[in-house]
């Protein structure tokens, strides 16, 4: 008979999915590098157990935490799960002038897995697919002026892409299954660039106005991803595993508004011009993963994983690089990482029944100033610890934190013969989620 505790879990994952549609994102943090293509894009990476192994997963089979990182990875699912995760992020922004320290956290995502039979399972869940989250302020002297006026730009731009997904694993032969994904991406996404001519003294009489360029688009659509895993034995005791995935090159249908305001300096609005609005597309480049991995089915696990995306083909409304005009290049990401539970059956030893995770990561970033290639390195930990546990039901609580660096604070000498300098962002990021298992459709004798 189906537990009505859990039961009511399907309902509540169905409602926030729906809830999710009309909430507002909000980033994790001051990102300069979210000015880029889509912001910062969360690739597909999986979810708090795969963040404390460095984002390994690929081929990594787990029956009692969600891994939609591969979908023909659902198929080792025994158990109904359901999974809700918050992150939270600080970081140090800086360049080789000055630094700023922001940070934030919020809802992260939410699943639910079902074991439909034997060979057959399938997720429904909503994650954060990219964010957008900067802001910026710069000023230069307007050459002659007698009033040593400064203009003064501010750069801001916020808004979040989510993704609504609905998978589906299925052992098709002997230690080989395959998976795919159908997602919903939608989301908008507002970039700003305030421009004002401000005096070198300001007086009461001084009437003045800046000018508010706003570029506001919607995206939806539908983007497809498809993954494999086979698994067999090395020896007696340790089995070997491999797997791949491909997200496929997606068309996300877009409506652009760009829009002129008026300010005055109170920031009351003067007069407000649509300069462009209609309908467009951004073009998401394919993504291949794969990974290979080890493990006894017992209490340890290691995995390497290495993937692949082609974001020099990244279009936004037929703009190399998106709206912001700055070309994008391609990007490869290599992470290694593992798990160990000391003894999962342990009675009177607590913290042996805990699984211990840890990894570390370096990736390309797809920006290259100067012709320089930025990376982001990250060592990753994370922990699995038991709240319950029965024949039926179990409770766990997960934990995974990253510390990384991306970019540097390089300057760097443009072939027009300006300068420009390279930021860099070393960042602490955690993320806590609950995982909820049931047995579902069992009768049982007692009630």
């Amino acid at each position: 008979m189906l537990n009505s505790k859990y039961a009511g879990l399907l309902g509540l994952t169905l409602l926030s999915l729906g809830a999710a549609t009309r909430g507002q994102g909000q980033g994790l943090g001051n990102s300069p590098y979210s000015r880029l293509g889509l912001g910062d894009t969360y690739f597909n990476a999986g979810g708090v157990r795969q963040m404390g192994m460095g984002g390994v997963g690929v081929s990594a089979p787990n029956g009692t935490q969600i891994n939609e990182l591969n979908p023909a990875l659902l198929y080792y699912m025994n158990r109904t799960t359901w999974e809700f995760t918050a992150i939270g992020q600080y970081k140090t922004i800086e360049n080789n002038q000055t630094s700023q320290k922001t940070g934030t956290g919020k809802l992260n995502y939410l699943a639910l897995a079902v074991p439909l039979s034997s060979r057959w399972g399938a997720a429904v869940g909503l994650k954060p697919f990219s964010s957008v989250d900067f802001e910026s302020v710069e000023a230069q002297r307007v050459n002659g002026d007698p009033t040593l006026a400064q203009v003064v730009k501010q750069y801001r731009g916020e808004g979040e892409l989510s993704e609504a997904y609905f998978a589906q694993g299925v052992r098709v032969a002997k230690g080989l299954s395959v998976g795919v994904v159908a997602s919903y991406v939608f989301g908008s996404i507002d970039v700003s660039t305030a421009t004002q001519v401000v005096p070198d003294v300001v007086t009461a009489n001084d009437a003045l106005e800046r000018s508010v360029l706003l570029d506001h688009i919607h995206y939806s659509d539908f983007k497809f991803r498809g993954g494999a895993q086979y698994r067999s034995k090395l020896n007696s005791t340790i089995n070997y595993n491999l797997g791949a995935v491909y997200s496929f090159q997606a068309q996300l249908n877009g409506e652009r508004s760009l829009t002129l305001d008026r300010q005055a300096f109170a920031g009351n609005q003067v007069e407000s011009l649509v300069l462009e609005s209609g309908e467009g597309s951004a073009n998401l480049p394919a993504l291949a993963q794969f990974g290979v991995s080890l493990d006894n089915n017992k209490n340890w696990s290691v995995s390497l994983d290495a993937a692949n995306q082609q974001w020099s083909k990244f279009r936004a409304f037929n703009e190399r690089g998106g709206t912001v005009g700055v070309p994008l290049s391609n990007t490869w990401r290599a992470a290694l990482g593992g798990e160990f539970a000391p003894d999962p059956t342990s009675v009177d030893k607590y913290f042996r029944r805990v699984t211990y995770r840890a990894g570390v990561s370096v990736a390309e970033m797809p920006y290259r100033p100067g012709g320089q290639v930025l990376y982001d390195r990250a060592v990753s930990w994370g922990f699995s610890f038991p709240v319950s546990a029965s024949p039926l039901d179990a409770t766990t609580l997960n934990m995974g934190f990253t510390y990384g660096r991306r970019g540097n604070t390089d300057v760097q000498q443009l072939a027009s013969g300006a300068t420009e300098r390279n930021i860099q962002e070393s960042y602490i990021r955690a993320q806590v989620g609950i995982s909820l298992n049931n047995r579902w459709f069992i009768k049982r004798r007692i009630e």
